[in-house]
């Protein structure tokens, strides 16, 4: 089959690896226009504008969707990973079998732009991959394949993102046999959920909320936007954590057989691992807890 690829982060890579080795043929990728990113907003190309680059396959950086007109209208089908632009039916319906999406959870449920991070914050223990045919709606279309993933339980966004994204290619790979071989994707059935972007609002810690409950968040919000909370009248970003105990007042910080314990409600505690304190690189919590001298009572927020 003639593919499109059109993706943008570095989860697309392992599909991309993939067809460059099947017998398949990616006659495109498509990727959104260089734009700036990092601290110094520094003008780069996303990781699969470079894949491609490396590659030596045709590249497409449209600036709107209808910029793709004429370029996908002689492959069989688009697969988009991540694409982060929404198309108009008009272009979806150029390609001769359609865009395919890889959605990664479990279709119905987590429809939207944060699937992974809101699993994790929802404790979910199963997740999963889909392939389903893009239609107008929000991850509504029908399905071809999907495949199930247990949470490993220490696992922050980036770790489950990884192995979600090396499960891609397998179901990637039974769709386009699905379709090769005539078979329909089949209508979606279950209780639907959202997973809408997150804010850097909502990733603010309510330290009154249970340790478990702000722990997941440390795992789900990171790397981006980033668990955080405030001290000394600045952001101050949590990376990672575990569960703990104290007899601590809510947002309390404490050192506990050389562990930095904070209270939170139910009268649970949180040890944090690793931070971010404003302006500094993530270090480890009983490092920043020394240099930060902390009196007795010291609390966040």
């Amino acid at each position: 089959m003639r593919i499109g690829v059109a993706a943008t982060p570095s989860v697309a890579l392992p599909v991309l690896n993939w067809l460059a080795s099947s017998s398949h043929k990616i006659a495109c990728v498509i990727t959104q226009p260089d734009r700036p990113s990092g601290r110094g907003q520094e003008i780069s190309a996303s990781p699969v504008a470079k894949w491609a680059t490396e590659n030596g396959v045709h590249l497409l950086r449209p600036e709107s969707p209808h910029d793709l007109v004429g370029h996908i209208e002689d492959l069989d089908c688009v697969i988009t990973i991540g694409y982060g632009i929404l198309l108009p039916e008009e272009i979806l319906v150029l390609p001769r079998h359609g865009f395919l999406n890889l959605h990664f959870s479990l279709l119905p449920a987590y429809r939207g732009a944060a699937p992974v991070q809101r699993a994790i914050e929802n404790g979910e223990r199963i997740t999963g991959v889909t392939v389903f045919a893009l239609d107008k709606g929000m991850d509504t279309g029908p399905i071809y394949t999907s495949a199930q993933l247990a949470i490993d339980p220490t696992w922050r966004t980036g770790e489950l993102m990884e192995a979600l994204a090396q499960m891609g290619a397998l179901v990637v790979e039974e769709a386009l046999t699905a379709i090769a071989n005539g078979v329909p994707p089949q209508k979606q059935v279950g209780i639907s959920s959202p997973a809408p972007k997150i804010s850097k609002k909502e990733a603010e810690i309510n330290w009154s909320q249970s340790a478990d409950e702000i722990l997941r968040k440390v795992r789900a919000f990171y790397p981006a936007p980033g668990a955080w909370s405030t001290w000394d009248g600045a952001g101050f970003k949590l990376t990672r954590a575990k569960i703990s105990q104290g007899e601590l007042s809510i947002g309390e910080i404490a050192i506990i057989d050389g562990d930095v314990v904070v209270g939170c409600g139910y009268k649970s505690a949180l040890s944090l691992l690793s931070v971010v304190p404003a302006g500094k690189k993530e270090m480890k919590a009983e490092d920043w807890a020394r240099g930060a001298r902390l009196s007795p009572g010291a609390h966040f927020g």
